[in-house]
């Protein structure tokens, strides 16, 4: 069963409250101890997306910041940059 709400908890802590539904739980919202609304996460519109953020492979838009990145890899000796290979592939489509 869901977790219950006030609606005046809700109101005044909403961010919190928003937070952990963007986390994947669910809410019942009550005024005056009677359920008024269901407060639930969106259906992911992407599966690939969600499985990579899940994975954290990627993170969603507005999560930390530029400078929380790991320093970038760096090559090996001889290997070609992405920018190259990329290039080799587009001239291939030419």
């Amino acid at each position: 069963m869901a977790e219950r709400v006030g609606v005046r908890e809700l109101r005044q802590n909403l961010s919190r409250w928003l937070r952990r539904v963007e986390n994947g739980e669910t809410f019942e919202v009550t005024e005056r101890g009677s359920p008024v609304a269901l407060l639930t996460p969106l259906p992911p519109t992407n599966d690939v997306l969600a499985r990579l953020v899940a994975e954290g492979r990627i993170a969603r838009l507005g999560r930390g910041r530029l400078s929380d990145l790991p320093p970038p890899v760096a090559r090996a000796e001889g290997e070609m940059s992405i920018s190259d290979a990329l290039d080799e592939v587009r001239e291939d489509r030419i």
